[in-house]
């Protein structure tokens, strides 16, 4: 069974780097690892890009404009490059965690005939702040489950929670379903797995495929990805009008502010700055129809999505 790895790029760091040689390393080998690159410019400040892809021969390398990107389409375009009956998206900022991520990952995955994706735990990174690193716990717990349709009750919009920073598919379902949407601020995860759970699938959570990958998001950028998600939902209540996330983001904040109580009273504060910040974005993107267009786009971390 084949299985690519399909990375969307821009400005990559020396991650990136450690990226394509850890997933060389696998237990389970890959067949090709598919880069599509926003702006070559930002790619050439990192390496030689002709040594780089002799030096690692799965790699292809597939150039785009920033015009070009979007979160749904630009994998899509990498996915049809791919004859494996299998893919793994994944950004350039995860890194495996050992040698087994993908042996487990579609493991997962292919455990029951109904599972369409499967994605991996999240652990934070060394530099991960104290509430970044609860709020990895929360999200990515130890215990693996398969949801689907019969869990919205219990889960709400967790049921659709999956994740490209490293998410494994079957390519027949995922062409059955007709991709990953091609037009998307961001979120193509999560509307692709709510399409598939209301069509009968089921989504795995691998929590020993294990990635390293977490943010130090300021407030500031907090809101901005919260608006975008706000616009995410907006544009797709057909998907999100029945599971709002505002109950399971109060849950976060409330867990989280026990465990500071508790441990890291002087954060406090700051948390309760970054909850606000990621209310206030949410709800004004659920709104930005109603909004000037100059403002929706300084409130956006995508402002190429505007244009």
């Amino acid at each position: 069974m084949k299985v690519d790895v399909i990375i969307p790029s821009f400005c990559p760091d020396e991650r990136f780097v450690e990226l394509i040689g850890a997933l060389e390393r696998q237990s389970l080998p890959v067949n090709r690892i598919i880069v599509m690159n926003t702006e070559e410019k930002g790619m050439e400040r990192l390496l030689d890009i002709s040594s780089f892809l002799q030096e690692h021969p799965k790699v292809s390398l597939t150039h785009l404009s920033r015009k070009e990107f979007d979160h749904g389409a630009t994998r899509n375009r990498g996915v049809a490059q791919s004859d494996a009956e299998i893919f793994v998206c994944m950004t350039q900022d995860a890194l495996a965690a050992d040698a087994y991520l993908l042996e487990r990952l579609i493991g997962a995955l292919m455990q029951k005939e109904q599972i369409a994706a499967a994605y991996a735990r999240q652990l934070p990174a060394e530099d991960c702040n104290i509430i970044e690193r609860y709020t990895r716990q929360f999200n990515y717990p130890a215990h693996a489950q398969v949801k689907g349709g019969a869990d919205i009750p219990r889960l709400g919009i967790k049921t659709f929670f999956c994740s490209n920073v490293c998410a494994a598919y079957k390519r027949d379902i995922f062409e059955r379903l007709g991709r990953f949407v091609p037009h998307t601020i961001f979120n193509e995860d999560m509307i692709y797995a709510a399409r598939a759970v209301k069509a009968g699938y089921e989504i795995a959570y691998a929590a020993d495929a294990r990635v390293i990958h977490s943010h130090n998001y300021t407030a500031r950028q907090q809101f901005s990805r919260n608006f975008d998600l706000g616009v995410s939902h907006a544009q797709y209540p057909e998907i999100f009008a029945d599971v709002p996330p505002e109950g399971e983001g109060m849950k976060l904040v409330k867990k989280t502010a026990f465990y500071l109580l508790k441990n890291h009273p002087l954060l406090l504060p700051k948390l309760v700055v970054q909850s606000g910040a990621k209310l206030l974005g949410y709800r004004l993107g659920k709104r930005y129809e109603k909004l000037p267009c100059n403002f929706v786009k300084r409130c956006s971390s995508q402002k190429y999505y505007w244009e």
